[in-house]
């Protein structure tokens, strides 16, 4: 690798004979420097691993901690984008523009919903410094609006320093059938028998390391490797679901307290810890009907088997860069973006769409019915909030909260040229935005004042590597502060400010609370009646950093985010033209929530056409408007209730068919199908999505993912001629008063 930069060295004759050669000096990393492997779950509890104190199988990850440093004084945002944003730049989320999710950008400098390029990440301080860069995985940093054939591609990850990437780019994707991206241009999966996407990453990453090493074994390589697991949808193969049978059939009681005693006896967690009460909202196992056991036990067998799946392919990377010589001067930096998640509510979903569009689980009869599909292709299994509590042994609350349940998270560090000593407990207090300072110390480079002509962000985060050596050197961090959603909470020398806001409440209202965390790792005692001028000082900190680190203003809105009227490549559009072969990912889709619309295909069939002409969605909740049998059929699927319209026989030749949705209340309306504008079937549709339809979009003249309507299966591509799509979307929308809340 060279730079332009450098001035020439030397001298241009009229001829080779009177000329001097020169060449660049190539730009390599400091000596020895190491190879670095971040491995990032997600929604993975404080208590999920097992050396975190977990019965779930992770022996890989125990491989890690036994060679390495396990920190049990770690800490994230709460949430995914922002704890991702936060890992790769060395900032606060707040700082670089990641308030939230990167699906959403609500005009303040907070929450841009992507990285400023002031806050380079981590890949592109590293690729100038002479490493190979390679992403695989979750992405979830770019504007999901700009994530479509079109771009713009400068938040993706190729934009942003990676030399080549693998994955998925929204928050979350169906792991039988995922939402790849290659590079920059989006993949259909790989047609392979019993196909994962756990595997298929893997797969990939080994393949980028080995061929780095094959062809250039002396540069050093940067893989940042984001599983799924486990974020819903829960997907793993049904023996590694069995593999768990009975495992949970006494409780996330049972499990709790089993966990909490082995942490203390492992040394996860000090000897004096306590196990506070439930978090309100949990029932009581034995509250719990027979059946409605069974099913929960079932849930969480399917999310263990998931972690121990992901853990056993884990496993095959690091085989591979022992095989090719790599393993001891690599970093592996393995950490889970947020605590455990409540999002399925005290009983579960089968189907997480039905969640986030606030519709009730299933009747349990039904559940028990088809309890072996939990985890398989057919189900987006979200787990009871009950296991999440036991996720994050022996915390408070969840994912989203910023109490230790949020964002009091498993840390490991392995670097066996680097770290000795192996198997060790790590106390010092540290947040994700310090990752990236130690990785650069380790590495012996400084945080660059600039980069590609940018000037740069002072980082925030505090290097960790002085912890690698001393196990009882004081923490070198010297405040932190939280906020997700309102939640906020403020830590100063051991000391923590935090409180748990209820959407929609004055903020001025919300009670704050008082731990000392260095005496109660738990968040147990309460200590703000007792030590209020503390208290009151470590709030009046937490506001002077908020207006620090663009936290400001406060927002409380979480699902009504979706609906903050940001300018888009689509905005002030009413007519939308797709083209045979198109897939639009979802939020580069028009908005068909709430809204009277028209889908029109214009088309050309003989005898025996069949197939989709548009579908969004998959087998969880989605729409499809196909033909089969030579009726034209619409399939609404409302997270499994199906809304169906079906036609008498289309007529052969050129033919104009519609689905004509009319909103005739709140989220509610009819769909009526046209054959060259002839009214021929139609459907009520009492209630349709309000939130979300799914986070695989809109594929035209196939279907993009498992189908959304289960008279179909696979692609189901339309095999007469498809002119073209047109959506045409009215101007009578309305917006509730009110969303779901997710807390």
């Amino acid at each position: 690798m060279t730079s332009d930069a450098q001035t020439y060295g030397g001298k241009v004759g009229n001829t080779v004979a009177d000329s001097t050669p020169w060449w660049p000096t190539p730009v390599t990393p400091p000596p020895n420097s190491p190879n670095v492997v971040m491995v990032v779950l997600d929604d993975v509890g404080f208590a999920d691993l097992g050396c975190f104190g977990s019965e779930i199988e992770t022996p890989t990850m125990n491989a890690l901690a036994a060679a390495g440093l396990r920190y049990n004084n770690f800490h994230t945002t709460s949430i995914c984008s922002p704890t991702r944003a936060s890992l790769l730049t060395g900032r606060n989320h707040h700082s670089v523009g990641m308030a939230v999710v990167s699906n959403w950008d609500t005009g303040y400098p907070g929450c841009t919903g992507r990285i400023t390029n002031r806050a380079a990440t981590l890949a592109e301080i590293l690729r100038p410094a002479g490493y190979s860069t390679f992403a695989v995985g979750k992405w979830h940093l770019a504007p999901i609006e700009d994530t479509t054939p079109a771009g713009p591609f400068d938040q993706w990850p190729l934009q942003r320093g990676f030399d080549r990437y693998y994955g998925f780019l929204d928050g979350a994707t169906n792991h039988w059938d995922p939402d790849l991206v290659a590079d920059n241009h989006h993949i259909d999966r790989p047609e392979r028998p019993d196909y994962h996407a756990t595997e298929d990453l893997v797969d990939q990453a080994i393949a980028m390391v080995s061929a780095q090493t094959s062809a250039w074994p002396e540069r050093p390589f940067f893989l940042y490797l984001c599983f799924g697991t486990g974020h819903y949808p829960i997907h793993v193969p049904k023996p590694y679901v069995d593999r768990y049978n009975s495992r949970y059939d006494a409780g996330w009681g049972a499990i709790r307290e089993e966990r909490y005693h082995r942490q203390k006896d492992n040394g996860i967690v000090p000897a004096d810890t306590e196990l506070p009460p439930f978090n309100p909202g949990v029932p009581d196992w034995s509250d719990l009907s027979a059946d409605e056991q069974k099913v929960a036990a079932r849930m969480q067998q399917a999310y263990a088997g998931m972690l121990t799946h992901t853990d056993e392919h884990l496993g095959r990377l690091i085989a591979t860069l022992k095989e090719i010589g790599q393993a001891d001067n690599t970093v592996v930096v393995l950490l889970s973006d947020n605590g455990a998640t409540q999002e399925g509510g005290p009983s579960g979903h089968e189907n997480a769409m039905r969640y986030v569009n606030g519709l009730d689980p299933r009747p349990i009869d039904q559940q028990l019915a088809n309890i072996d599909d939990i985890g398989g292709p057919g189900n987006w299994m979200v787990y009871p909030m009950g296991w999440a509590m036991a996720g994050n042994t022996p915390l408070k609350w969840y994912k989203q909260n910023t109490h230790a349940g949020g964002v009091r998270d498993p840390l490991i560090i392995s670097w066996p040229a680097g770290i000795t000593d192996g198997g060790a407990v790590r106390t010092q207090y540290h947040h994700v935005s310090d990752i990236t300072p130690t990785l650069l110390e380790a590495i012996g480079l400084e945080p660059p004042a600039e980069v590609a002509g940018v000037d740069q962000m002072p980082m925030e985060g505090t290097s960790m590597m002085y912890s690698f050596a001393d196990a009882g050197a004081s923490t070198a961090k010297a405040e932190q502060y939280y906020e997700m959603f309102g939640h906020r909470a403020m830590w100063v020398d051991g000391w923590k400010a935090v409180t748990r806001h209820i959407p929609g409440e004055n903020f001025d209202d919300d009670r704050w609370e008082l731990y000392h965390l260095d005496q109660d790792f738990s968040e147990a005692r309460d200590l703000a009646q007792a030590e209020p001028e503390r208290l009151a000082a470590l709030v009046d900190r937490w506001w002077e950093a908020a207006r620090a680190y663009q936290v400001l203003p406060l927002d409380d809105r979480i699902l009504e985010r979706f609906h903050v009227p940001k300018p888009r490549p689509i905005t002030g559009r009413s007519r939308f033209v797709y083209y045979d072969g198109a897939y639009i990912p979802s939020d580069g889709c028009p908005d068909l929530k709430n809204v009277s619309y028209e889908i029109t295909a214009e088309l050309t069939r003989a005898d025996g056409d069949d197939g989709t002409l548009v579908a969004c969605g998959d087998v969880a909740s989605g729409f499809a408007l196909f033909i089969q049998g030579g009726r034209l059929v619409w399939d609404y699927n409302m997270a499994w209730e199906h809304y169906v319209a079906e036609t008498e026989p289309l007529p052969t030749g050129t033919v104009t068919v519609t689905a004509a949705f009319e909103r005739t209340g709140s989220y509610a309306g009819t769909t009526r199908l046209l054959v060259d504008g002839v009214e021929t079937a139609l459907v009520d549709m009492p209630i349709t999505h309000n939130t979300h339809i799914h986070a695989v979009g809109i594929s035209v003249g196939f279907t993009k993912a498992p189908s959304p309507s289960p008279r179909t299966t696979g692609q189901f591509p339309f095999t007469g001629t498809l002119s073209r799509v047109v959506i045409d979307v009215a101007d009578d929308r309305e917006l509730p008063d009110q969303l779901l809340v997710l807390d």
